[in-house]
């Protein structure tokens, strides 16, 4: 009869540990089942899961991998598995697996601890966590740190919706951010990032620095405010503050764009992107020439905005053609999917206003950047506590990636 023994192996981390106990249990013909390592400062945590053929003796493997990591000054510890445990472990495997991200800018065991409550109140099961985030001394912690932590669990939730309001409401009391997502092929092989603009990729939203230059800035940021908020329909706040417009001098456009301040993380999302092979594209409710100038700085592969109508120098108080709103850039993302030959559940859409929800709705991860709390609520996920690149760690993307991406 076969026998089926878990080896756990823990202590001081050395160059060929892994490879001394492996080759003692292969000199035994012995098959593995399961096996997975980590290491956290220098401290070597090894599991793994054997099979010993009926025709082999159980006995003289642990006692040659026992005096050999009492030789290396480890640890071990032999567990037998009955087979009903292994088929019932078998089986698990054809449940649903899901990716539960922590984002911070300081990890903490507070965080830890909320998140992994939720995850066990609602029946899921960890099967490995991972820090996708670089290593940070503390000494040079600082208000543009990153740190981020990614939970493998199995199973299906107990209430998908009841969970996701737990996530939001815990990410706001602990000052974090906690994505969860369906891990599938589609995760790992998105092709194609649709950005807002104002508010998401320029930290400022130009119709309101036009506003301040022609004298009516205080009207036009509260008609803005309204309609970020979803209070007021977009395409008819538009029209009212762009008429407020009417007589800026079209040089100030020059001006304001020299001044707009990136978005935290901008650059190095898209660059990271561009290395990837992602498609990029701007669907903004602002203005065609703002789109440009980010499109040549970042290397933005489409842009869609509004073209804003000047004659004789002058803002005219119109725009030409039609208004791209909410629905608009819903549009305009199938468009450039289908011309890209790219699915929409590999498409993610960023925004942070509520005419972003219908491209948030339809990609195949919605994010809701440092957003509304309407949009935030209504969206599949949502960044507040990082930058731009934050994102990065929702598709998987280690910090150690980035130095053999972009050198």
């Amino acid at each position: 009869m076969r026998e089926i023994i878990l080896i756990n192996v823990s202590g001081k981390d050395e160059p060929g540990l892994t490879a001394s106990i492996s080759g003692i249990l292969a000199r035994h013909s012995v098959n593995v089942l399961d096996i997975g390592q980590s290491v956290i400062h220098d401290s070597l945590s090894i599991g793994i899961l054997v099979e010993v053929p009926e025709d082999k003796i159980t006995s003289p493997v642990l006692k040659d991998v026992l005096f050999r990591t009492s030789e290396l000054g480890v640890h071990v510890r032999f567990t037998p598995i009955s087979e009903e445990s292994y088929e019932q472990w078998v089986q698990g495997q054809g449940k649903s697996c899901y990716i539960v991200t922590l984002l911070a800018r300081k990890l903490t065991a507070s965080q830890i601890s909320m998140v992994t409550d939720i995850i066990a109140a609602n029946n899921l099961n960890i099967d490995n966590i991972s820090r996708l985030s670089g290593r940070i001394s503390p000494s040079a912690m600082d208000k543009d740190a990153k740190a981020c932590v990614e939970f493998s669990v199995r199973g299906e939730p107990t209430d998908a919706n009841a969970m996701k309001a737990a996530f939001l409401e815990a990410a706001n009391s602990l000052g974090a951010d906690i994505a969860f997502q369906k891990d599938n092929a589609y995760r790992r092989n998105r092709r194609l990032v649709c950005f807002d603009m104002d508010s998401t990729l320029i930290e400022a939203e130009v119709i309101d620095e036009l506003a301040k230059a022609a004298g009516v800035g205080e009207q036009v940021m509260a008609i803005t405010e309204r309609a970020m908020r979803g209070e007021l329909d977009f395409t008819e706040s538009f029209k009212q503050r762009v008429a407020l417009l009417k007589g800026l001098s079209g040089t100030v456009l020059s001006d304001v764009a020299g001044s707009l301040p990136i978005t935290e993380g901008a650059e190095n999302l898209i660059s990271t992107l561009k290395a990837l092979g992602y498609k990029t594209a701007i669907l903004s409710g602002g203005f065609n020439y703002f789109g440009r100038v980010l499109q040549k700085k970042l290397g933005i592969d489409y842009v869609y905005a509004n073209e804003l109508e000047i004659e004789n120098g002058e803002v005219t108080g119109k725009v030409v053609g039609q208004v791209v709103d909410g629905q608009r850039k819903a549009i305009l993302l199938q468009e450039i999917a289908a011309k890209e030959g790219i699915k929409l559940d590999q498409v993610i859409a960023v925004g942070d206003g509520a005419n972003d929800l219908p491209m948030l709705a339809l990609a195949g991860l919605g994010i809701a950047y440092r957003a509304k709390p309407l949009v935030k609520e209504n969206a599949e996920q949502s960044i507040s506590t990082l930058g731009l690149d934050g994102i990065l760690y929702l598709l998987g993307v280690r910090d150690s990636d980035l130095h053999e991406l972009l050198g």
